[in-house]
């Protein structure tokens, strides 16, 4: 399924992006991951890690799901997206309410809006346990940011049967042992 695929993960150099990278380097045999992160440092260390004479399939990107232009042209000849970038941290969403919005559903539309303009086959977007039923701020950003993903099906005809480029999915990943 990712072999021979162009590969972009949105939010990299984080935890999930961490083994997620690991499991495709060792299982698959991708023509190209780009690991797109607005992280410089956790980038640099990735480098390290996976030197790219070791891993010539290796992009990295500089970027933020805030920036459209700059997502729309990091997706150019992508196969398949994993959209893991998001700010998470439940206390900070109280406090920063409109960052959170900014990046967790300004930044899903980003991605929605660039995969389809890209004619991506394959998004997934992680969510959050605390997207059901929400009682936070957090919460509710991913449910939103779930909605977008899921409705954004409609545009690309999926589920009235036309023909298509893009399909979108959700999966719920949280309270995980070693994230953050």
């Amino acid at each position: 399924m990712l072999n021979n695929k162009n590969i972009l993960i949105s939010g990299g150099t984080g935890s999930f992006g961490n083994k997620f990278l690991d499991i495709v380097l060792k299982k698959y045999k991708p023509k190209r991951i780009i690991v797109y992160s607005r992280d410089e440092y956790k980038q640099f260390l990735m480098k390290e890690k996976y030197p790219l004479n070791k891993f010539p399939s290796l992009r990295f990107l500089i970027g933020d799901v805030r920036d459209k232009e700059r997502l729309t042209l990091a997706m150019k000849d992508v196969d398949c997206v994993v959209h893991a970038a998001a700010l998470k941290q439940v206390p900070a969403a109280e406090y920063d309410p409109m960052e959170f919005v900014k990046t967790n559903v300004n930044g899903a539309e980003n991605v929605v809006m660039a995969s389809i303009n890209n004619n991506v086959e394959k998004v997934v977007a992680l969510s959050t346990d605390k997207a059901a039923n929400p009682i936070n701020l957090y919460g509710s950003t991913k449910l939103v940011s779930d909605k977008i993903f899921v409705s954004a099906n409609n545009i690309t005809g999926f589920n009235i049967g036309k023909n298509k480029k893009t399909i979108f999915s959700v999966i719920r990943y949280g309270n995980v042992l070693g994230s953050r």
